[in-house]
């Protein structure tokens, strides 16, 4: 590796401060790091404008939680840049290294001692009157949702195109297996392993006894539309962005073919290894 960046959370104060620590780090190892302008100016150090940064870098540290890796993932979409992650938050499933082995880390990482595990992204396409309005990609899931308080969502699912049900639901999640462990953890889906090629739809609180989660295949495209009268939805994009819903519209999303997220896989450190730790599996029997 020869140009590494750098993105941080600047709202938090033990990021910046990594942030501080990891930027001598490297000039006194001989691998200064590239910042965006944004970052560069907040940490009164040079920097790139977002173009130049983009087309220089190979590997970006993103120091924070899993908001700021997404926030990163969205930044470099469509760019080969490897993202390795520093977790500075709470779970930390997409940041997988700890503040007290990120010296270490980096030091297998500029000895090319790791592996690049490709993480596919949904490709959401938002239709209104048969126009596509607006094309999503998400690295963890896309989630239809009213903001009215208590009010039903009843939501028509295609599968392939093909009717599917009816679901009266508070929402949907659809998710990738990176996904898996984010939202549609909390809705009952199930954990996938993230080189999975798969997606995952899962009911927000479904009004019926027969809605469970249904995983798809990478061939698969699932449909969502709201029906009724309600004008007060929402599709959530990783739980950042938000675009306007109305009912009759129509959500396809798949496997995107052409854009992916490439991240860091260190030695010794499976996914499993991240899940056993983060959900506590098998601690009770300890």
């Amino acid at each position: 590796m020869k140009n590494l960046g750098m993105i941080v959370n600047l709202r938090k104060p033990e990021a910046v401060s990594m942030a501080g620590k990891l930027l001598q780090w490297g000039k006194d190892n001989g691998c200064p790091f590239l910042l965006p302008h944004h970052e560069a100016s907040a940490l009164t150090t040079a920097g790139l404008d977002d173009e130049q940064w983009l087309k220089t870098v190979e590997l970006a540290v993103v120091i924070g939680g899993d908001g700021t890796f997404l926030r990163a993932a969205r930044y470099i979409m469509g760019t080969d840049i490897i993202l390795h992650g520093i977790n500075m938050g709470h779970l930390g499933f997409l940041a997988s290294s700890r503040p007290d082995e990120c010296e270490n880390d980096l030091h297998n990482i500029l000895c090319d001692n790791f592996t690049v595990l490709e993480r596919r992204v949904l490709k959401c396409v938002l239709y209104h009157d048969d126009s596509a309005l607006h094309r999503i990609y998400a690295l963890n899931d896309v989630v239809l949702t009213t903001n009215a308080i208590a009010r039903l969502l009843r939501i028509e699912i295609l599968f392939n195109y093909k009717f599917f049900c009816e679901m009266p639901a508070d929402g949907a999640i659809v998710s990738t297996a990176t996904g898996s462990t984010a939202y549609a953890l909390s809705a009952g889906g199930p954990v996938m392993p993230p080189h999975m090629n798969a997606m995952l739809l899962a009911p927000l609180c479904a009004h019926t006894l027969y809605s469970r989660p249904l995983i798809a295949s990478e061939d698969d495209c699932i449909s969502l539309i709201p029906k009724g009268t309600t004008r007060d939805i929402m599709l959530t994009q990783d739980g950042q962005l938000a675009y306007e819903v109305l009912p009759g519209d129509k959500i396809d999303i798949t496997l995107s073919r052409s854009k992916k997220i490439r991240t860091v896989n260190l030695p010794g450190r499976s996914f499993l290894d991240i899940v056993r730790e983060k959900l506590g599996w098998g601690q009770a029997f300890k």
